[in-house]
């Protein structure tokens, strides 16, 4: 019998030998032009954002100091909970530690085994792992297929139902039929969860999102979900929803009630970074302009948000991409099986709205060097 060391080796060597090994890379800030991080306003080192950080930290202290029912919910909290409202025009936010923590959040929470869960085959870990954890009955539907959603949910023999999506999709970049799973769920009786991770701060009126886009924020029966850690340049996540859910969230989410509040410095920069976006709107041009001409540099439809993919023959052949525009100074990501929902390795690159015109164009050159059908 193997001891779990062996099994742990045979893992990592069968990892090495298929090219999907992933080891961390420490980066200094400034090391080259970032085109794969998620920082797509550039706020994360923005003046004002650091600032609102420090400020915070130097009225609360390092931390929260303890879970939000205790005495871990600051002012602070109640700001950015009352900005994100305001900037998405949902009814109620609920601010958590991480985007990660809110989906888990609002799906052990809104799904239970009376539920049957309807998730697209696209959605993010933090969701699919939601969808397990909440003891439902889950099928997963076929990508942005609204008549499978549709489908699915007509033969269900659960007494409830939730219809899980992103908005903008992590990997491949594309948007989901937003305005038509709302009217989809509203007209069957389930709910919407969507996440807006990759839409907040990046599409929408001000920034809104999708959902907002579509006019339908105050619906009852959407929950939106969406991090801090992106566009708005610091860390948390956000489950936003009428007042009625996210008082269930607060009494029975328990990643929300055995989990610290969010560090004050976090709130602080998110807080910040709205007021950044509130006053120059002209940074969501600007990102949406980035994104389209690195979608041209390399041969692939401009996306639906800042985040772009290319697929690649084989996972060695994307790392060696990686490491090419590395030595050309510019930094972008790639996806291998089993983080790409189509099992396919994909470049991936996200588009930031304070790369100025000469590194973009600078970037540009070295990608379609990268990218097979122009190499």
């Amino acid at each position: 019998m193997n001891s779990p060391l062996d099994w742990i080796r045979a893992a990592a060597a069968s990892r090495d030998a298929a090219g999907l090994t992933r080891r961390l890379v420490t980066t200094e800030t400034g090391d080259g032009l970032d085109l794969a991080g998620n920082d797509y306003l550039g706020l994360r080192t923005h003046p004002a954002v650091v600032a609102g950080a420090v400020a915070a930290a130097e009225t609360y202290g390092g931390g929260a100091g303890a879970s939000r029912l205790v005495s871990g919910t600051l002012p602070i909290h109640d700001e950015l909970e009352a900005a994100l409202t305001a900037l998405t025009g949902a009814p109620s936010a609920l601010v958590l530690s991480t985007g990660y923590a809110a989906n888990l959040a609002a799906l052990t929470t809104l799904a239970d085994a009376g539920t049957l869960i309807v998730s697209d085959e696209h959605t993010h870990a933090s969701l699919i792992d939601g969808c397990r954890l909440s003891r439902a009955a889950v099928t997963v539907s076929r990508h942005n297929d609204l008549d499978h959603v549709a489908d699915l949910l007509s033969r269900r023999d659960a007494p409830r139902a939730v219809v899980v999506a992103e908005s903008i999709y992590s990997v491949l970049g594309d948007a989901a039929p937003v305005e038509d799973l709302i009217a989809l769920t509203d007209e069957v009786g389930a709910l919407l969860i969507i996440d807006e991770a990759h839409a907040l701060g990046v599409v929408g009126p001000r920034g809104g999102g999708l959902v907002a886009a579509a006019g339908q924020a105050g619906a009852e029966h959407v929950v939106v979900t969406g991090t801090l850690s992106k566009a708005f340049g610091s860390q948390g996540g956000a489950v936003l929803s009428s007042p009625d859910i996210r008082e269930h969230l607060v009494n029975t989410a328990r990643p929300f009630i055995y989990d610290t509040g969010l560090a004050p410095a976090a709130a602080g920069a998110a807080l910040a970074a709205l007021g950044v976006l509130a006053d120059h709107p002209e940074l969501l041009d600007r990102l949406g302009a980035t994104a389209a001409r690195l979608a041209e540099a390399c041969g692939v439809p401009a996306p639906a948000g800042a985040v772009m993919s290319v697929r690649m023959p084989g996972p060695h052949e994307a790392v060696d991409a990686v490491e090419r525009a590395r030595a050309h100074g510019i930094r972008i990501g790639c996806f291998r099986p089993p983080s790409t929902p189509d099992g396919s390795s994909r470049l991936r690159l996200t588009a930031h709205a304070d790369l100025d015109d000469a590194d973009l164009e600078r970037a540009c050159a070295v990608l379609e060097t990268l990218v097979p059908d122009h190499g």
